[in-house]
């Protein structure tokens, strides 16, 4: 990860609503960047208890010529799940982004398909591997429910496709106070939020809160910002995913604050 500059984010607090265990990189950073984090988590991701569902819609594995990981939690999820199910060798792996094909390597797929710019359903549709999709069966791994784009468009190229669902995202909140009361004593510069689903909980929860509508959100793709924006909210999009990305964003953007 780049090296964050010493003292560029001094006096700045920053939320970071990721899970804990999925912040501790960028927490780093920006504390060594001078700056204060508060842990606000707003997504925590559980196992399901039944996973019937999962092993019905993915047995057997060797029907599949693709299976598709939205997400590293589909991998971490899903792929134990799989392994135990046995994968056929010619079952083609793709990945969202290569956080989530790194994440596959981990248990042995080296080749996995992923978009090299940006990473998102549409990146990865754009990809020439997934035009011709006639006759193919796919499995996406996801959490419960998610975006319809990649499936929908999967199916109007010919593809049958099948959902594994393996997890499910929870909002561990019951209240903003925390971030109420640190903007009230100048405590809170910026909001760290990466997936629509912990922007939607902040919304949920916040309403239409003044303090929100004027700290800004920074976030790490193009169409969670213009969500943001669309409910009002200041937003700031890092132009890449990864940590030092989003530091870089972070630094531009609320360097001049201090004291």
């Amino acid at each position: 990860m780049t090296r964050p500059s010493a003292g560029a984010l001094a006096g700045v607090h920053i939320a970071v609503t990721r899970p804990p265990e999925q912040a501790t990189k960028l927490t780093a950073a920006i504390t060594a960047a001078g700056g204060s984090v508060i842990s606000f988590p707003l997504l925590n991701i559980k196992g399901l208890d039944d996973l019937s569902a999962f092993h019905a819609a993915v047995t057997p594995v060797s029907q599949f010529d693709w299976a598709v990981f939205i997400s590293t939690n589909a991998v971490q999820h899903g792929m134990p799940l799989l392994q135990q199910a046995g994968i056929a060798p010619n079952l083609k792996f793709a990945a969202i982004g290569p956080t989530t094909a790194a994440s596959l390597q981990h248990y042995g797929i080296t080749e996995v398909l992923t978009p090299s710019e940006r990473f998102d359903s549409e990146a990865l549709l754009a990809l020439p591997a997934l035009q011709q999709m006639q006759g193919q069966r796919v499995l996406i791994v996801r959490g419960v429910g998610g975006r319809e784009v990649l499936a929908q468009t999967l199916k109007q190229r010919g593809a049958e496709v099948v959902f594994g669902e393996c997890y499910r995202r929870v909002n561990p909140q019951s209240s903003v106070q925390p971030l109420a009361q640190a903007y009230a004593s100048g405590q809170l510069q910026g909001i760290v939020v990466t997936s629509t689903e912990a922007l939607r909980f902040l919304l949920a929860l916040a309403g239409e809160a003044d303090w929100l509508k004027v700290t800004p959100v920074f976030v790490n793709h193009a169409r969670i910002a213009e969500q943001a924006r669309e409910s009002g909210l200041i937003a700031f999009s890092a132009d890449q995913s990864g940590d030092a990305a989003m530091l870089s964003l972070l630094q531009t953007h609320l360097s001049p604050i201090s004291g």
